[in-house]
């Protein structure tokens, strides 16, 4: 079966896409928007995605990936924006095993051994 990827943007679709697949292993990078040419305006998660995308295939067997753009610039540094309130997220790109406390955050996010180990330890 291996897994799925679904893309969102903003906190509403990216809660309503994790209650779909309640029951799976989520995992969801959150990354800044991207402009017109497809460039995020936070230069870490131009750095992690690659890294994370080609650890992707050590996701368990039906598993699903969130990839989830955040909103603007402005709106991601507002520190009462709904990530940051409901999901306690503080940086940009934030990779995360959904309802648990494993995540990885800026930097770590370039590291394909510590990307790995989220994908495949319990």
């Amino acid at each position: 079966m291996g897994w799925e990827e679904k893309q969102v943007r903003g906190y509403p679709e990216f809660a309503q896409t994790a209650q779909r697949y309640h029951g799976r292993p989520i995992f969801a990078l959150f990354c800044g928007d991207k402009d017109a040419e497809g460039r995020s305006w936070c230069p870490d998660c131009v750095t992690a995605e690659p890294v994370v995308r080609k650890e992707l295939h050590n996701m368990p067997d039906e598993s699903v990936f969130i990839y989830c753009l955040v909103g603007d610039r402005a709106y991601w540094k507002d520190p009462n924006n709904e990530f940051r309130k409901n999901l306690k997220l503080t940086g940009v790109p934030t990779l995360l095993k959904y309802g648990t406390p494993q995540k990885l955050v800026e930097e770590e996010c370039f590291k394909a051994e510590l990307v790995r180990m989220l994908f495949t330890e319990d």
